[in-house]
C-alpha cells in the first residue's frame, strides 16, 4: 500500500511535521490503520476515504496511540498530497474533509498550478477548566512557579480537540519543560481533567513570530510534537481571548514550534472577533513532499 511523506509547516524539507499520507487505503480498518500509524512512528498518520457526507473526501488520522477527531497538520499536509495527487484540481479553492468533528473546509492558494498554502478553518473554541493549583503543575512539567505568567490562567481550550495551555515568562523556560508524567496525571485528576496534551508558549520571541511554543503529549504516545495545527486555532483563541493580542494582531499570528526538536514548523493562526467575540478560527500554513513508499499490509 502506497503512502506519501511530507513535512508540514514548512517550506522545506527535514522541517516542519512528518505525516505520512496514504491516499487509496482500500480495505483497512481501524485496527489496522492503528497498527500502520504506530509502525509509522510520525505525530500522525492520515488514511483517505470517499466521501460519506457533504464533504470531498473523508479522512481518519491516527498517532502513534489513538484516532484524533481532528487534527491541524495532517489536514494541512493531507491538502497538499491530495494536490499532488491530483485529487484536488490546480487552482481549487475550497477543498472539505469529514472529519471526526464533522466537516471541515479548506481554502486554497496557488501560484499556477502549484498549491502554496492552505488554511483550514476549526470550530470556534470552548474554554474550559482551569488549573488553580500553579504550583504543583508548575513541578511537575518542571518549570519554577515564578515561571508561569503570573496573570495568564493555566487553562483547557479546544476548537475539536482540548488541550491544556501553560503560559511561561521565557523561551528558556519553555526549552526546559520535561513532564513528570505521574505527577501531571495525578495533579490533571486533582483538577477533574484527563491527562491532556500540554501546550507551553511564550510571548517572549526573537524574530517576527507571535509566540514561541512546544507541545509534550505522552498521553498520545507523542513525547514532542514539532507542529500542532490542532493546538494552534486553540492558542490563538486563547491570545485573544486573554487580551495577549489585540483584535488586529490576532488575525495576523504565527506560532513558532519545533525548534527544541530541530525541526521548526512555523504556524500562521487567523482569528476574526466582533464586538470581543470570536467569529472565526483558521489555521494556515505550507508543505512538502519528502518521499514516497509502500507498506506491506
Amino acid at each position: 500500500m502506497r503512502y506519501l511523506h511530507l513535512d508540514v509547516f514548512t517550506d522545506r524539507r527535514f522541517e516542519g511535521n512528518q505525516l505520512a499520507v496514504f491516499p487509496e487505503p482500500t480495505g483497512l480498518d481501524a485496527r489496522q490503520m492503528q497498527q500502520i500509524a504506530l509502525e509509522m512512528a510520525f505525530s500522525e498518520t492520515t488514511f483517505i476515504l470517499p466521501a460519506e457526507g457533504d464533504g470531498d473526501v473523508r479522512m481518519r488520522i491516527f498517532t502513534p496511540g489513538e484516532e484524533l477527531p481532528m487534527a491541524g497538520h495532517p489536514t494541512i499536509g493531507s491538502t497538499f498530497a491530495l494536490a499532488a495527487e491530483g485529487v484536488i484540481t490546480a487552482g481549487r479553492d475550497h477543498f472539505v474533509f469529514e472529519l471526526g468533528v464533522g466537516p471541515t473546509p479548506v481554502s486554497l492558494e496557488w501560484e499556477g498550478r502549484e498549491l502554496v498554502f492552505a488554511w483550514m478553518t476549526q470550530k470556534l473554541p470552548a474554554f474550559g477548566t482551569v488549573i488553580e493549583d500553579r504550583s504543583t503543575l508548575a513541578a511537575a512539567v518542571g518549570a519554577g512557579l515564578s515561571d508561569l505568567i503570573h496573570d495568564l490562567p493555566v487553562q483547557v481550550v479546544s476548537c475539536g480537540v482540548p488541550f491544556l495551555f501553560v503560559p511561561l515568562a521565557t523561551r528558556r523556560a519553555v526549552d526546559e519543560v520535561a513532564i513528570d508524567r505521574k505527577a501531571f496525571v495525578r495533579c490533571s485528576e486533582r483538577a477533574g481533567l484527563p491527562e491532556l496534551a500540554v501546550f507551553f508558549f511564550t510571548p517572549e520571541t526573537a524574530g517576527e513570530e507571535t509566540v514561541y511554543s512546544r507541545m509534550l503529549a505522552p498521553g498520545f504516545g507523542i513525547a514532542e510534537d514539532p507542529a500542532t495545527g490542532g493546538a494552534s486555532g486553540p492558542l490563538g483563541s486563547y491570545l485573544l481571548h486573554h487580551r495577549v493580542v489585540a483584535a488586529e494582531q490576532a488575525q495576523h499570528m504565527v506560532s513558532l514550534q519545533g525548534v527544541a526538536m530541530r525541526r521548526p514548523s512555523r504556524i500562521h493562526i487567523a482569528i476574526d472577533s466582533q464586538d470581543g467575540a470570536i467569529t472565526q478560527v483558521r489555521v494556515g500554513g505550507q508543505a512538502v513532499i519528502v518521499g514516497e513508499g509502500t507498506i506491506r499490509i
